[in-house]
């Protein structure tokens, strides 16, 4: 499955962004998908995942301000962001399969401004 995240930009402190992760194949049998983001000079960070049945996981770092959804109707994951925060600034991936057999899409660029 081939993954395409969109909906980075820039953003103030305080705002909010919603990501989405277009597959170009059924996620519906997919048991996990997740986002992971990873800063400058920082290592990679799982985000949030969700599964087939619709558990979700934060890190607590986004606990409360991050909800992470699926529409398997429509093959795409998404990810709402609120109350965004400066070290929120990454560049964001979704991740299929991210336990097993990871397949990674193309990053999107979040940056928020203090």
């Amino acid at each position: 499955v081939q993954l395409q995240a969109s909906g980075g930009g820039l953003v103030q402190a305080g705002g909010s962004l919603r990501l989405s992760c277009a597959a170009s194949g059924s996620i519906f049998s997919i048991n996990v998908m997740a986002w992971y983001r990873q800063a400058p000079g920082k290592q990679r960070e799982l985000v949030a995942f969700i599964t087939r049945s619709d558990k979700t996981n934060y890190a607590d770092s986004v606990k409360g301000r991050f909800t992470i959804s699926r529409d398997n109707a429509k093959n795409t994951l998404y990810l709402q962001m609120d109350s965004l925060k400066p070290e929120d600034t990454a560049v964001y991936y979704c991740v299929a399969d991210p336990f097993l057999r990871p397949y990674w899409g193309q990053g999107t660029q979040v940056t928020v401004s203090s």
